[in-house]
């Protein structure tokens, strides 16, 4: 099976596959599936594998079932320990989404090498179930805005601050602002000081994501489909005019595919 670790700089996605080769008559399968805090890079790798192996066991699962593993990383200390990890517990050399690995999509930006690992990811799995052209959306730690064209060539994108970070934000710079659960307004015109700050949070956010993606889809065209990942992204595609679908686990089914396009590579490296 395939182990798939989404590692984000606030939450880590993992899930595990069984591919096509292992159910030719289903197609890949996806067994579990987790999301967690990410670690902080103090943490050990034995402290860290134990995390898994515990994740593992709540499911039923034995680690020992993981032959393959595939990892997108935007928090460059943890790399090192995330390799230790997949080798001491999974005896497995992990593909790590970096340059030298082959995705599919050629990247038509100024410097391709900059570009995060996991918004590649979500652009192979977006172009596979949605084609192009088309904008992915995904809501972590920061917004990110990902076009491929009808090809499949990523164009570019834009980056914004997270939901998460511009609550934080206004709550360490008002003294007198209470942090509060971030979720749909019962009402647009409030009458308190938390719905006055659920109504600006939610949205102001939809404001900032629909702005964009109206002139986005406007230089692209009317026939450009848009998909939203990441931890908020059903509660701000809930009120928006322009999100077209959510899947959570648009990153690991990037992932997967990166994996099975390696495949013979990977092998034929005898890692």
């Amino acid at each position: 099976m395939l182990l798939a670790m989404d590692v984000g700089n606030t939450n880590t996605v993992l899930g595990l596959y069984r591919l096509a080769n292992e159910t030719p008559a289903t197609g890949p399968e996806l067994v579990a599936n987790w999301r967690i805090t990410t670690p902080s890079s103090k943490l050990t790798s034995d402290e860290f594998g134990i995390l898994l192996r515990n994740l593992f066991s709540l499911k039923g699962l034995e680690i020992g079932v993981v032959d393959g593993i595939a990892i997108s990383s935007v928090v460059p200390p943890l790399d090192s320990t995330l390799r230790q990890v997949c080798e001491l517990y999974f005896h497995v050399r992990p593909v790590f989404v970096e340059p030298g690995v082959k995705t599919g999509i050629p990247v038509l930006t100024d410097n391709p090498a900059e570009l995060g690992a996991d918004r590649i990811v979500n652009c192979i799995a977006a172009f596979e179930r949605f084609g192009g052209p088309c904008i992915v959306v995904d809501m972590g730690t920061a917004t990110t805005f990902d076009v491929l064209s009808k090809k499949g060539e990523f164009l570019g994108g834009a980056i914004a601050p997270g939901l998460g970070i511009s609550a934080d934000a206004l709550f360490s710079r008002a003294a007198r602002l209470p942090r509060i659960d971030i979720k749909k307004p019962a009402k647009v015109i409030g009458t308190g000081t938390v719905d006055n700050i659920q109504i600006g949070l939610y949205y102001g956010y939809i404001g900032l994501v629909d702005g964009i993606l109206e002139r986005m889809i406007a230089e692209m065209g009317p026939e450009t489909k848009t998909v939203a990942t990441g931890g908020l992204a059903k509660l701000i595609a809930g009120g928006s005019k322009y999100i077209g679908a959510v899947d959570e686990l648009l990153t690991l089914t990037g992932l997967r595919l990166i994996y099975e396009r390696n495949l013979d590579r990977h092998k034929k490296r005898g890692t």
